[in-house]
Formats: structure tokens, C-alpha cells, sequence
């Protein structure tokens, strides 16, 4: 048996998405992990079987090849909830499944106005209060839009980049300094790239974000290997490590927040208990800080289309 090709399918095609998903899913979900017992010969596919998969979802394979294909943008609800049974898909996977579904059947709710690099001025005033906990506001393709002293200053080697510049993602796959900053560094940026992943996903075509993942795709293998694998729920901690040059080692508790009637800002934010040797160096980390607070990036929507 001659191995699976990939699909091949214009990148702004609304069911391409929707089969790629699928694709890497199908992939990297072994016979084993379904039930299926695996003969001695040789398996030129990686995973599944586009039959297999079928057969478990019990739809015709054909009518499967056209999905992966994207040729089939119409999925029911009670196909699309097969599939997911038989890939064993979690609840944030099976949601992102059936939004893809959504968008490729072109029912999918309004999107979401342009994004907005602009902060509001409670929001820079709840970033200083927040002093001396690390805090910031980021887009939703991980933008670092406003900060508080902490909030910059806790990723290591940042602020050396232009305010434009400054992206979570990016620093975490290109600056030199982020995999000795973070002891979990692979685990780290499996997260990241989940999220960047859920959220391209139903904006397939939107500028801030194909225009950061093709810089990383281009710049960072591991971030193509791991945009690749198609993974779009990260995998949570209780507390944070970051091996600090300039405070030491810290071990902080991350709580990141959805912002009211923003395009999809979020708030992140760092915490120690008071008292602790951690709280102490989040006061030394907040004090010696060089950038006053609270600090706003430049409000220009398309900047980061320009970074290289």
C-alpha cells in the first residue's frame, strides 16, 4: 500500500481547515489507543487508517476522504460527534472540531471585529494597582500590548526588543534567553503553540496571526514541528518556574483572563504568597524594573505584519 498523501487544498478554503484538523488528529491516534488489534506486517501510515477511522465513525470511507480533503464542508452534528468519539477528542477538541465545521459549512457565528492594539485607560490603571504581581495585557496573537514593571521585566532579555516587537510567542521560540528562563520550556511552548492553534483555526485567514505563525514557521523548526501536530489543548500548571538572571529562581501562580469588550485581549498576571522568599523577589523584580509603569506598546494594528 503506496503511504497517504497530505491534501492538498488553497490555505483560505473554508473546509481545508477543518480537514487538516482531522489529519492530524487521525495521525497521531494509534490503533492501540481505539481498540484495533495491529497485524506484524509493516504500517506505512502514521496512526489511523483513513478506513479505519471511517469505519469507527461509522460513515463510508469515501465520504471521509472528501472531508480531509475539505471537499465536504457540510458535516452533521452527529458525524462530527463519531469522529470525535473515535479519535477520543477531549471537550476543547471536540468544540474546536465543530467550530471548523461551523466556518467550513458557512454558518458559523459573525467574526469577531479587527483586533485593536489599543488599551484602555482602566486597564493600564488596574495594571499598576496590581504592583508589585508581574502583569500585562496581550492580544489575542499573544502581543504584549501594555505592562506593569513586573509584568516586562519577568521575561528576561524582553525589553531589549522594540516595543512592536514584543510577542510572547516570538520570545518564547527566538529569544536566546527564553529555554534558560523556564525549566519547562517544552511544555511551555506545547501550550503556547495549542492556543495560537485554537485560535488560527477560526480565523484561518486573519493578518496578526498568519503573520506571526509564518515568521515562526520559517525561523523555528521546533514551532513548525509543533504547529504541525495540530494540538489545540494545552496542558495546564498550578505554578509557574522562571530561573530569573536577575532575582534567582521563582515559582509564581499564572492566571490569565478573558478582557470584557476587547477583541480578544487577555490579562495575564503572576502571584506569590506574601511573605515567601517568591513574594520577595517579585518586590526586587518590581523595584529594579527600568520601565515605568503602567507602559502601553504603540497602537498600531498592523505592526505586526513588519516584523522580521
Amino acid at each position: 500500500m503506496a503511504p497517504e498523501r497530505t491534501p492538498t487544498s488553497s490555505g483560505g478554503s473554508e473546509g481545508a481547515e477543518l480537514g487538516r484538523f482531522l489529519r492530524a488528529r487521525r495521525t497521531q491516534t494509534t490503533p492501540e489507543q481505539v481498540g484495533l488489534t495491529v497485524g506484524t506486517g509493516l504500517r506505512r501510515t502514521p496512526g489511523l487508517r483513513r478506513e479505519e477511522l471511517a469505519t469507527l465513525s461509522g460513515i463510508s470511507i469515501d465520504y471521509y476522504v472528501r472531508l480531509e480533503r475539505g471537499k465536504e464542508t457540510r458535516p452533521s452534528p452527529s458525524v462530527l460527534d463519531s469522529l470525535a468519539r473515535a479519535l477520543h477528542l477531549d471537550d476543547r477538541e471536540h468544540q474546536h472540531l465543530r467550530e471548523l465545521a461551523a466556518r467550513a459549512a458557512r454558518y458559523a457565528p459573525e467574526p469577531p471585529p479587527p483586533p485593536s492594539r489599543t488599551v484602555r485607560p482602566h486597564l493600564r490603571l488596574l495594571l499598576e494597582a496590581m504592583r508589585p504581581n508581574p502583569a500585562y495585557v496581550v492580544s489575542r496573537s499573544m502581543d504584549l500590548l501594555a505592562w506593569n514593571p513586573g509584568g516586562l521585566a519577568l521575561y528576561a532579555g524582553l525589553e531589549d526588543w522594540p516595543a512592536k516587537q514584543r510577542n510572547l510567542a516570538r520570545y518564547f521560540f527566538l529569544h536566546p534567553a527564553a529555554r534558560e528562563l523556564f525549566p519547562d520550556w517544552d511544555t511551555l511552548v506545547r501550550s503556547c503553540v495549542s492556543r495560537l492553534r485554537a485560535t488560527a483555526g477560526t480565523a484561518p485567514d486573519a493578518p496578526d496571526l498568519t503573520n506571526l505563525v509564518g515568521e515562526l514557521l520559517l525561523k523555528s523548526p521546533d514551532f513548525a514541528g509543533l504547529w504541525e501536530r495540530y494540538e489545540v489543548t494545552g496542558l495546564k500548571t498550578g505554578h509557574k518556574t522562571f530561573r530569573h538572571p536577575h532575582v534567582g529562581t521563582i515559582s509564581l501562580v499564572p492566571q490569565s483572563m478573558h478582557l470584557e469588550g476587547t477583541p480578544g485581549q487577555r490579562l495575564g498576571v503572576y502571584t506569590a504568597e506574601p511573605g515567601t522568599p517568591d513574594h520577595d523577589a517579585l518586590l526586587l523584580l518590581d523595584m529594579t524594573a527600568s520601565q515605568p509603569a503602567p507602559h502601553v506598546a504603540p497602537s498600531d494594528p498592523d505592526s505586526s505584519r513588519r516584523q522580521h
